[in-house]
């Protein structure tokens, strides 16, 4: 099987070409590097620097390739980002999905499978609840609601060309590799800063001095195992929660982290983010069966991701 990995040099997609790679399927990424790194694409990989939103570069790399399945995980990802910039937003994510879609019908891949959002899709998750996939999405954001058009889109080619696909819907995805500059990666954010001895910030939930939003926190091994048995065609519904069910406030994230650095805390509170919902957590529905196992759990996680952070942080000092 040929698959093409969009956003294949960014911090899921990289993982997931090295899951594909693994498993022995011809690779190719597809990444126009504004956020993607080139040290994180697999040496095996055939790599296409290009921007999805460029038409006739996207459908000539398909065409060459012509894979099997595609794994679209480029996107503009920043939900602050979206509020001040919702045309650039709407470009990346909806006009470039579109692009891709076309070109996956017309060089007939046989499998889609599309990196949506939980964490912002559902809008606010009411205490004692978790958001199921059969929710009415309450966007709050241009990022949610272009995630949602994706979605929408996909569902379109389904019913009138026949493409099959997967909609994973992502919460709080945290690990090794994820870039610290930006906001949408706290665990990465939190990790270099604590590494440096600098403050956090945790922004306000509703007031400031408060312990700040409630997120799901998800482990990027476990988004690639599912994005590795969804393009192999083992995920049975249309759209799958991919989170662990747990909500986490920002600044017992911070402890935890704090504690697997082994570093002192130095909390900053700042104002709520406008854009940002208050609680995100989602219900994993058939997560555990489609893995073979739970999904990894928060502080084994940590530890993972921050050791990851520490050895990186003692590379660049050489």
């Amino acid at each position: 099987m040929r698959v093409l990995v969009t956003g294949g040099a960014g911090f899921i997609g990289s993982h997931i070409v090295d899951k594909l790679i693994q498993a022995g399927y011809e690779t190719a990424v597809l990444d126009n590097l504004s956020t993607g790194k080139r040290a994180n694409i697999h040496p095996d990989a055939r790599f296409y620097e290009i921007d999805i939103r460029d038409r006739d570069s996207l459908r000539t790399a398909l065409r060459e390739f012509s894979p099997d399945a595609v794994s679209h995980q480029a996107a503009q990802a920043s939900v602050s980002f979206s509020m001040r910039h919702p045309g650039e937003d709407a470009q990346t994510n909806i006009l470039g999905t579109l692009n891709l879609l076309e070109a996956a019908r017309d060089f007939e891949a046989k499998r889609f499978v599309f990196a949506s959002t939980g964490g912002a899709i559902y809008g606010e998750v009411p205490e004692g609840t978790r958001a199921q996939v059969d929710w009415t999405p309450r966007p709050i954001s241009p990022y949610a609601c272009s995630k949602l058009a994706g979605e929408t889109y996909l569902e379109m080619f389904r019913a009138q060309w026949g493409l099959p696909y997967n909609t994973l819907r992502y919460a709080n995805v945290y690990g090794p590799r994820q870039d610290p500059h930006g906001e949408a990666g706290v665990v990465a954010i939190f990790s270099r800063r604590l590494l440096a001895g600098d403050p956090l910030q945790v922004n306000a939930r509703l007031r400031q001095g408060d312990d700040g939003c409630i997120r799901d926190y998800v482990d990027v091994g476990d988004v690639a195992d599912v994005n590795l048995q969804a393009l192999r065609g083992n995920v049975e519904t249309t759209i799958l929660n991919v989170c662990t069910g747990l909500g986490l406030d920002t600044h017992t994230l911070a402890q935890e982290l704090g504690t697997a650095l082994k570093r002192e805390l130095q909390i900053k509170r700042a104002a709520r983010r406008a854009g940002d919902v208050e609680r995100s957590v989602l219900d994993p529905g058939p997560l555990d069966s489609v893995l073979g196992r739970p999904p990894q759990g928060i502080r084994q996680g940590l530890e993972i991701t921050a050791r990851w952070f520490r050895e990186s942080e003692q590379v660049k000092a050489r």
